[in-house]
């Protein structure tokens, strides 16, 4: 069998590994990288069902490109780099773990076979993450916690245990609900997914391998009779030339909704600062504001010396913004954050910045007057956190980012734990 030599320029080298519906070449002049070749093939049943459909090779990854890239503005840790041809891309190089990692919101197909009693529809709330052993010849086996951590499995040096684990699991629970948020802006309910992980030569754990229509149910309006996923070609009895242009057709639907998934309100977080003073203060809210996907301006004005045009710079942000929150960073006598929520609807945080009589300052903040509801925290980080809290209300970018922020945090004290442990 014949091999590319080059795509998209770049030089092709050896075949890694070769899949139903793809195929893994290293890349020479990219070191630590390799390239996923789609296949025009569409499989079920372990591949016991098969037939070649023209163009999918180019539709899976487009759609694949797509939800990488939502992933990766949800701040989640991927080994996808970028598409390098109209059916490729290019991938970090990870040794795979060999597990499929399944995230259910509703209760429906081989979930019911395994739990008769349980009714089609039924709601996992929180979702539910169960592991199946990559293994076609025996169907791909669901594992429990206790068969996985007793496998040991060693993944490019790393020994799957606890932690790596209980990381794996959030992060498929992450990517499940991103893309479930995402998929509702277009009245598409996401049913369940399978996902995979891959560590690098780093010993990082990363969402690698695809992500495509073969990766999920999707049911239109939440009606499982509109679906246009893979099961519909699971489905057929008979599969004709006619099928095969219908399921194309839905994978192509799904490829382009893909487009309009970004979040649609226009955000800002505004930081006041009541004096030019105070801008290393500022910077510090704004960087880490930026670090969570925030769209932040800066502006310096005065609540007691320029009340009128405090007043204006906010109600122009009002009128042009639907997520919009204010941050005041004012010492001493703090007019700054009362004066902009006694005339706003929208949050203010006021965030004071450090001063030998910060005491003092932080009291002003909090001894606001009745009526009035903005938040006092003294750490920058504290009110760029707090800010997107509320913008990632409505952006499920944002939201997905804190989560993503708290899920490392989390593995990064396990790690610590470990080493202290271990020495």
């Amino acid at each position: 069998m014949s091999y590319p030599k080059e795509v998209g320029g770049l030089k092709v080298g050896s075949l890694i590994i070769e899949g139903k519906t793809k195929q893994v070449f290293d890349l020479p002049e990219l070191p630590g990288h390799c390239l996923l070749l789609n296949k025009d093939r569409i499989t079920a049943g372990d591949g016991v069902k098969a037939h070649d459909l023209e163009g999918k090779a180019a539709i899976s990854n487009q759609t694949n490109a797509k939800v990488f890239e939502i992933l990766k503005g949800a701040g989640i840790k991927t080994a996808f780099v970028q598409i390098l041809s109209p059916t490729s891309f290019i991938s970090k190089k990870c040794e795979m773990v060999p597990i499929e990692w399944v995230t259910r919101r509703l209760a429906t197909g081989s979930f019911l076979k395994r739990n008769p009693g349980v009714p089609e529809g039924y709601r996992f709330t929180p979702v539910k993450v169960e592991t199946f052993f990559k293994d076609d010849a025996n169907h791909d086996p669901q594992w429990s916690d206790e068969q996985l951590l007793s496998a040991k499995i060693e993944v490019n040096g790393v020994v799957i245990g606890q932690d790596e684990v209980d990381y794996m699991k959030m992060v498929t629970a992450l990517v499940f609900e991103v893309l479930e948020k995402a998929w509702a802006l277009r009245q598409c309910a996401l049913i369940d997914m399978k996902i995979e992980f891959g560590v690098d030569a780093e010993g990082n754990i990363l969402v690698a391998d695809v992500i495509d229509s073969d990766s999920w149910r999707l049911w239109p309006s939440g009606d499982k009779r509109l679906m246009v996923d893979k099961q519909v070609y699971r489905d057929l009895q008979n599969v004709t030339a006619a099928d095969l242009d219908t399921v194309k057709r839905n994978f192509a639907w799904v490829k382009d909704q893909l487009d309009h998934l970004k979040p649609t309100v226009l955000h800002k977080v505004v930081v006041f600062m009541g004096s030019p003073q105070d801008r290393e203060h500022c910077n510090k809210i704004a960087n880490a504001a930026r670090t969570l996907g925030l769209d932040v301006d800066l502006r310096v004005t005065s609540a007691h010396k320029a009340t009128e045009e405090t007043l204006r710079i906010m109600q122009q942000y009002e009128d042009t913004h639907g997520a919009l929150v204010f941050i005041a960073v004012a010492g001493r006598s703090n007019g700054l954050g009362p004066v902009l929520s006694g005339n706003t609807s929208y949050p203010v945080i006021n965030c004071p910045p450090p001063s030998d009589k910060l005491v003092q300052d932080i009291w002003s903040s909090l001894s606001v007057p009745s009526g009035l509801g903005c938040a006092t925290v003294i750490y920058p980080d504290s009110a760029a956190i707090m800010a997107a809290q509320i913008i990632g209300l409505q952006d499920y970018l944002i939201w997905g980012r804190l989560r993503a922020k708290q899920i490392e945090m989390s593995a990064s004290l396990r790690k610590a734990d470990k080493e202290v442990r271990n020495n």
